[in-house]
């Protein structure tokens, strides 16, 4: 959940509830529980929009974007363990590949 909405932010997209829905592929009521539940953990807060009051967007919390980074880290240190071997031009040119499929996809979905 969390991962979703820092995705969403990052393409300066709202992390409503339908966004995140679509971002994970799932239906907006599955989304909308996974969005309590990160809520109720203090990962998550839902707030008012500022250009639209009557939506209400997600954010992380310092604990959500914590735990975040944590995990960003560990996969990291799994990439790493993953191309043993491999030179830092083949992980650079692997990254950028898998980076320029992820954007690729973000523009089908637009």
């Amino acid at each position: 959940m969390c991962e979703a909405v820092h995705a969403l932010r990052l393409r300066a997209s709202p992390a409503t509830v339908n966004a995140i829905a679509q971002e994970i592929g799932i239906d907006q009521s599955g989304a909308s529980r996974l969005i309590k539940s990160a809520t109720a953990a203090g990962y998550l807060v839902m707030a008012a929009s500022a250009t639209d009051g009557r939506r209400r967007e997600a954010s992380l919390t310092s604990a959500g974007r914590s735990m975040l980074d944590q995990a960003h880290r560990w996969q990291e240190e799994v990439f790493v363990e993953l191309t043993t071997g491999w030179s830092d031009k083949k992980r650079r040119d692997f990254q950028q590949a898998m980076t320029d499929l992820m954007d690729r996809s973000y523009e089908m979905d637009a």
